[in-house]
């Protein structure tokens, strides 16, 4: 939400500190250029692939208030991914906050929230959870299983995994019964910040090359993890992004030792 200006006169006037028309203008645009038409890729990725494409989608509560607020179509956009089958739902902290490192209690009770509206909004319960940023921690991680939570996403970045490699399922070292799931930041960073920059060796990147290279890894899976926003909002709809996303699919599907998984 953004902040309206607010004077120093205006303390203890005025109790509204929000600018409603500049919400409601950001949210148009980001639903127009990136949201809406990525949703409608993705409904366009799983007809051609037959629902063999799979994908999970994070949503913070106040990102749906927005929508339901300034942009209900996209509460019906969302309705028919859900609605396929093919698209997952994960469970978050409700205001994108940082509640797990300050208050336990805070926290269980944003993520409850979050489900809850999950619930009455798309009529699905969230198995996994994507904490706000990816951040993790044991400790979180067994806060989330208390939560009945089977699945747990983190950060697979190199200074956080060392030797170890991202493309493994982990456990929680306190709680075995959660399963944590890394995100293959090369992989991921290669669609997110590279796709478009014409100096890159691998320029362009098409979805046949990126296939083979996700044949290529070593390891048990793939996870791929990137902002909406990454789609016709970083890298515009000029780029190719949306034609790239449609393709890959089949490009994954037709590698033998590869399918899509929820």
């Amino acid at each position: 939400y953004s902040l309206k200006r607010y004077r120093f006169f205006e303390i203890g006037q005025d109790h509204y500190y929000y600018d409603d028309m500049q919400t409601e203008e950001q949210v148009n645009h980001i639903v127009n250029t990136s949201y809406i038409p990525l949703c409608n890729t993705l409904k366009e990725m799983i007809r051609l692939s037959k629902g063999r494409f799979h994908c999970a989608l994070s949503i913070s509560g106040v990102t749906l208030e927005m929508f339901q607020q300034f942009a209900p179509e996209m509460i019906d956009t969302l309705k028919g991914l859900a609605d396929t089958g093919c698209v997952e739902f994960l469970g978050e902290t409700y205001s994108h906050s940082l509640s797990a490192l300050a208050s336990a209690e805070e926290f269980k009770n944003e993520v409850k929230l979050h489900s809850k509206m999950l619930k009455e909004e798309f009529g699905v319960k969230p198995t996994a959870f994507r904490n706000t940023e990816l951040i993790y921690s044991d400790q979180i991680g067994e806060m989330v299983a208390g939560l009945g939570f089977k699945t747990i996403l983190a950060e697979g970045a190199k200074h956080v995994m060392g030797w170890k490699s991202p493309n493994y399922i982990y456990t929680n070292a306190i709680d075995n019964s959660l399963r944590v799931l890394l995100r293959n930041y090369k992989l991921s960073d290669d669609i997110a910040f590279r796709f478009s920059n014409q100096g890159w060796d691998q320029y362009p990147l098409t979805a046949d090359k990126f296939a083979q290279w996700i044949s290529d890894e070593n390891g048990e899976v793939i996870n791929l993890f990137m902002d909406y926003e990454t789609f016709g909002e970083h890298q515009k709809a000029t780029t190719g992004i949306f034609d790239f996303m449609k393709a890959l699919p089949k490009a994954i599907l037709a590698q033998d030792d590869m399918q899509f998984a929820t």
